[in-house]
């Protein structure tokens, strides 16, 4: 199809548009819709990420915003927020639009931009002319009438004058949560005045997100409110649970977990892990909770989404605060620097946990009649202001294996304090502490151990430099007489730098045997063996013998060839990530201590 020319026509030029270049260009990327409270604003909308030469030119940039506003105002959508923010790729380029309008809404932002930059537009059918405004406008209304959905704007708009919480994806809308919940097809809504608002309610909504421990708290909280006496569903990256049922397994850390525990008709409570990438692709599945947590900051999954440094990341993490209104508390890591920075600009209830409870800022919080939890003399202490409750002693609690999994005490911290703000008893949260990690199915697949044969084994999730350091120092603190063995991998959407950065934190725990692996499902558009060769790079860069460091091709056969590597003596550590992987590597291991193996035996098959 030949290139449109742009037409002398009576109406004003689109802002950019000029001289189109020679041959067709995409010059951005990840468009998508934000279906709730996300990065840029606290409304849906849409944004997308510049890239290629001129990706953060000033001027196009401005013609795009021209171009933004003129067609939101040929719409007929309110003003609302529009946000630039500059990142090492280009520049993301969002707008908050009606919540019925959101895919008009990522077609105006890809017409905004294509027609500022003046060049030469991709000829797909059903797109905005990104040289003909007259066209671009029609096709534009088009498909903002087709999208337009007035039932369910009424809806919302009921919704929110009567404080009924909404759960919206594709599909289906539901009002109230759990228990009380009820849904429609989006193709079927019930007038404004067929709602039995009256049975719609909320219920206690817990947010946790960070980048090591959300899983763990995820589970500590989810026991605490159980013991309450809340039936409770959970979403982790291991599935979506109501108390001890698995609803379905897989990483649910995203929107459509949140959005499976909101809508079970079961569900008292929840709490719901809340990951970066849906934070970043989607927002936030709820618009408002009773709580949040963000546990810690540390360097992972920079370069995806325009996320390049610790400061983006924390921004990132922190969207879980614009779902609190003044009710709402906000508990954050005291000891954690990226937070303490960041949250001088949040405005809502703060509670703050450290691991030593004289810290300067938890003092600062008990001055000013706030909310802390930390260690004081090996116990765990909960202050609202001056006064404290005594929760036990930390090396009493099976999660901190004896008080040497420093990480576990700042997650018991952090979760006694969204239990607290949730209104549960000092001495049902001690209670939980007290039991909570003594069996292995408390928390699957974190810190669990086996010693049997001689060996002894971790388990663990540890999936960051900052996690396996963490794993890695309590392995050590063990005081295994024997060599250390470690099986290593990482997922395919980690830039090199990242990978390398692994590989040196464990390099310096000076393991005796690396057994390189890929991670099933893991690979992300990688190739097999790819992340296993940049480790390894990096490990002999870091002074490891070349036959210390076999490569596996999956999981379990990684962690096979650990123990076939054991002697008597020696501890093995194993951050096992896939969910399948998991299952047989924990299978494996169960039956080895059944069967009293002893290390040098054969394995048995698989």
């Amino acid at each position: 199809m030949g290139r449109r020319r742009p037409r002398p026509a009576r109406h004003p030029p689109v802002a950019g548009a000029g001289r189109l270049s020679a041959q067709p260009t995409l010059s951005f990327e990840d468009s998508r819709r934000l279906t709730g409270p996300n990065l840029y604003f606290s409304e849906p909308g849409a944004v997308l990420e510049t890239v290629g030469p001129g990706a953060d030119d000033t001027r196009a940039i401005a013609a795009w915003r021209d171009n933004v506003l003129r067609m939101r105002s040929t719409l007929g959508w309110p003003a609302a927020a529009v946000s630039v923010r500059a990142h090492r790729g280009g520049v993301a380029l969002a707008f908050a639009a009606p919540l019925d309008q959101l895919f008009t809404a990522t077609e105006v932002n890809e017409w905004a931009w294509q027609a500022a930059r003046g060049v030469a537009e991709l000829f797909a059918p059903g797109h905005a002319s990104a040289s003909d405004l007259e066209s671009a406008k029609q096709m534009l209304q088009r498909h903002a009438a087709a999208e337009r959905n007035p039932a369910l704007m009424a809806l919302l708009a009921a919704a929110r004058r009567r404080h009924v919480p909404v759960v919206l994806d594709d599909d289906t809308l539901s009002l109230g949560l759990g228990a009380t919940a009820q849904a429609w097809p989006l193709s079927a809504l019930p007038g404004v005045e067929s709602v039995p608002w009256d049975r719609l309610h909320a219920i206690p909504v817990a947010l946790v997100t960070g980048s090591n421990g959300k899983t763990t708290t995820v589970r500590l909280l989810a026991a605490m409110l159980t013991a309450h006496g809340r039936r409770t569903g959970f979403s982790c990256t291991d599935g979506v649970f109501v108390e001890d049922q698995a609803l379905t397994t897989g990483d649910y850390s995203g929107p459509a977990g949140a959005r499976t525990v909101l809508r079970h008709r079961e569900v008292k409570a929840a709490v719901l892990e809340t990951a970066r990438g849906g934070l970043l692709r989607r927002g936030l599945a709820i618009e408002r909770a009773d709580v949040a947590i963000v546990t810690n900051i540390s360097d992972d999954h920079f370069g995806e989404y325009g996320i390049d440094d610790l400061d983006g990341l924390t921004e990132t993490k922190l969207i879980v605060a614009r779902a609190l209104d003044s009710r709402g508390t906000l508990v954050l890591n005291a000891d954690d620097a990226q937070l303490r920075a960041h949250a001088s600009r949040l405005d809502c209830r703060k509670a703050w946990f450290a691991l030593d409870d004289d810290n300067d800022l938890l003092r600062a919080t008990r001055d000013g009649a706030g909310t802390s939890c930390g260690l004081r003399d090996g116990h765990l202490w909960l202050s609202h202001g001056p006064q404290r409750t005594d929760l036990g002693a930390i090396a009493a609690m099976p999660l901190s294996a004896g008080g040497l999994a420093r990480y576990n005490i700042t997650n018991m911290a952090g979760a006694v304090l969204l239990a607290d703000a949730l209104g549960i008893p000092a001495a049902t949260i001690a209670a939980v502490l007290a039991d909570f990690g003594r069996e292995r199915g408390d928390n699957p697949g974190r810190l669990e151990q086996w010693s049997f044969g001689g060996i002894r084994v971790l388990l663990d999730y540890a999936h960051n430099p900052e996690g396996l350091r963490g794993l890695l120092s309590i392995a050590r603190s063990l005081g295994a007489r024997g060599r250390l063995g470690l099986i290593l991998g990482q997922a395919g959407n980690r830039g090199e730098a990242e990978i390398r950065a692994l590989a040196a934190a464990a390099a310096s725990f000076h393991p005796d045997l690396v057994v390189l692996k890929d991670m099933e499902g893991f690979l992300r558009g990688r190739a097999a063996g790819e992340v296993a060769a940049v480790l390894r790079d990096e490990l002999l860069a870091q002074g490891l013998p070349p036959g210390a460091l076999p490569t596996q091709p999956t999981e379990l056969a990684a962690v096979r060839h650990a123990l076939a590597w054991a002697r008597d003596g020696d501890l093995l550590v194993l951050p096992v990530h896939a969910l399948k992987a998991k299952a047989a590597v924990v299978a494996l291991l169960d039956t080895l201590q059944g069967r009293a193996w002893t290390a040098g035996e054969t394995l048995p098959a698989d």
